[in-house]
């Protein structure tokens, strides 16, 4: 199957990245000649981890029903200090929200996305060493 975007320049660094699902404003930090009005490429690597495990586990957590009041992720992740400048280390972080946990569900969730079902985390293997964590907080 092919993916396909199209990104076109809307003057200095901005730029508009259009898929056949919808629209994202990409921009460069006004230091490096943007006005700040969209994400960064490498912030929306990130974005996209962290949205393509969300999915695999909400959609697991459903059919396990173990569902949650809610749940965060959160990506760290190292940035090398040469040129071409590469996350190298990258953390995923999954933080659920709610009472009365089903905890041997939800971590199965997370392992299956993260194992078995998520393509960016696997293509984000290529390039760095992943690691991933699971914290859990009352409401």
């Amino acid at each position: 199957m092919i993916n396909k975007i199209e990104v076109s320049w809307k003057g200095q660094m901005l730029f508009e990245s259009v898929a056949p699902e919808g629209t994202v404003i990409i921009d460069a930090a006004e230091e490096a000649g943007g006005q700040g009005k969209g994400l960064r490429p490498k912030a929306l690597m990130l974005t996209s981890l962290a949205g393509c495990t969300a999915m695999d586990v909400a959609s697991l957590l459903k059919k396990m029903r173990a569902e949650v009041g809610n749940f965060k992720i959160e990506v760290e992740a190292n940035l090398t200090e040469e040129h071409p400048k590469v996350y190298d280390k990258v953390k995923v972080i999954y933080k659920f929200y709610g009472e009365d946990f089903k905890k041997d569900k939800i971590e199965k969730a997370v392992n299956l996305s993260v194992e078995s079902y998520c393509g960016v985390m696997e293509m984000f293997r290529k390039f760095a060493e992943v690691t991933t964590e699971i914290q859990y907080f009352d409401k």
